[in-house]
């Protein structure tokens, strides 16, 4: 069994980059601005031999109304009682504030244990609030420097008596999954292992500010995991969560929302945007989540073809249907609309829901698991052969300066997505309308509705050429 470390503290003391420090990788947004963590993310951490689950969490503000604030602090109070020590972050170099007095004096009263960490301690400037740390009354403060990685080891030593007693476990359950993301093909059409079954499905949730995507991520898990509310943007972090429904296992990632770059001015957003991307290309299935009341403007459509270049299955979830008056209509633009600017992957699935209701979530979930089927699909060698011949017997491929370009060969080398390597004798004279038509045809005849489907042209070695 592994143990949870939880990071709490005023705003702008640095928690976010002591989480980035321990997962060893730059997983949450860090910026100058104070309150920039709303909701709280975990990530497998390993420092100095130890293994652990580390949690960042949002900074504490001393409010208990139904503001943005109040609710963020609800939020981190949720991460605290579940993990099982706390590192109660102090800036010292700022030195103690009242604010960091006022939940100093709460975590005393707290279960879970605390240990206190000046963080920004470097150099004779963190001296003073280093010493002014222990009238806190949480013990003797840590000297630490997130940003510079001192203190590291006495970190270590503070946590070693959390630590479970067999450490061979914890190595094996923190050890990182292999083999996401696209693959090698084997030989033949076979089906899903066991052992890729035991994966997680990763799935980004993403659409643009306020559609509702963590109001459906929290609908799905049945708890408030991420910060809802009517203010735009509430989302910064991509906050994953692992999930299991129907003994299927998925890792479901929450996103900020995705504006028009033009519109985008704010720094932190910026990052966000970025990172919401970042996600969108270690995904395996896209969940585009539109406000059924603004059907697919040129922003959703912008997120989808991102989604179809990058490889990704895409699935599109119309939320907050029960507010349309005409639907009959509005399943008409969709079709439209997806005909007109998406006509490279036809058949994408499309489910009406309301997350705030909690309907057709079992539809969408089933959409998504079918089209990851289709984008982890392999077809075996002989009916793709079968296929290409067919193909060419109807329409072969059009002349150019007088003789034909021959296609000798099709196999998949790829899944995730579908990928087909046709041997070509003139792989740059076949024209890229005639690579639309086989792509096409591809789809309709393995049934491949709404996954990328990608055609790598090969020139096949003449035996009797000198090397």
């Amino acid at each position: 069994m592994s143990f949870t470390v939880a990071l709490v503290g005023r705003p702008n003391v640095g928690k976010s980059t002591l989480f980035n420090r321990l997962a060893g990788k730059k997983l949450a947004l860090v910026d100058d601005t104070p309150g920039v963590t709303r909701d709280w993310r975990s990530a497998p951490a390993r420092v100095g031999g130890l293994s652990f689950t580390v949690v960042d969490t949002a900074g504490l503000e001393d409010v208990t109304d139904d503001s943005l604030e109040a609710r963020m602090r609800r939020q981190t109070e949720r991460a605290l009682e579940r993990a099982d020590v706390a590192l109660f972050i102090v800036d010292a170099r700022t030195g103690i504030t009242p604010l960091d007095r006022h939940f100093a004096a709460l975590l005393r009263k707290s279960k879970t244990p605390v240990i206190l960490v000046a963080n920004k301690a470097e150099g004779k400037v963190g001296m003073t609030g280093l010493y002014e740390a222990f009238e806190l009354g949480l013990g003797d403060p840590l000297a630490l420097s997130a940003e510079h990685g001192e203190g590291m080891a006495d970190l270590v030593q503070a946590l070693l008596p959390y630590a479970p007693p067999e450490p061979e476990a914890l190595e094996k359950a923190s050890a990182p999954v292999k083999g996401e993301g696209e693959e090698e093909l084997p030989v033949g059409d076979q089906p899903e292992t066991d052992e890729e079954r035991a994966r997680p499905i990763q799935i980004a949730i993403v659409g643009r500010p306020n559609v509702g995507k963590s109001t459906l991520l929290n609908a799905l898990i049945g708890e408030e995991r991420v910060l809802t509310g009517p203010e735009a943007g509430m989302t910064r972090d991509a906050i994953s969560v692992d999930w299991e429904w129907r003994g299927r296992k998925f890792r479901l990632v929450d996103t900020a929302g995705m504006r028009r770059r033009a519109r985008v001015d704010a720094k932190v957003e910026k990052l966000a945007v970025a990172d919401a991307l970042r996600v969108v290309r270690m995904a395996q299935v896209v969940l585009l989540v539109v406000d059924a009341n603004q059907i697919l403007d040129k922003q959703d459509l912008t997120i989808a073809r991102t989604v179809v270049e990058e490889g990704r299955a895409l699935v599109i979830a119309l939320n907050k249907w029960d507010a349309v008056d005409d639907r009959a209509m509005a399943l008409r633009q969709v079709e439209d609309k997806l005909q007109a600017a998406l006509a490279q992957i036809k058949g994408v699935e499309v489910v009406t829901i309301s997350a705030l209701q909690g309907k057709k979530l079992d539809t969408l979930l089933d959409s998504i698991l079918s089209t990851y089927g289709q984008w982890n699909r392999r077809i075996p060698t002989a009916q793709l052969n079968r296929w290409i011949e067919g193909v060419l017997d109807h329409h072969p491929p059009p002349l150019v300066e007088g003789r034909r370009v021959k296609i000798r060969y099709a196999t998949q080398v790829k899944a995730r997505p579908p990928t087909v390597a046709l041997f070509v004798n003139k792989p740059l004279d076949l024209p890229e309308s005639y690579q639309r038509y086989l792509i096409a045809h591809l789809r309709e005849t393995f049934d491949l509705p709404g996954v990328p489907v990608r055609l790598l042209l090969r020139k096949q070695k003449n035996p009797y050429a000198d090397d």
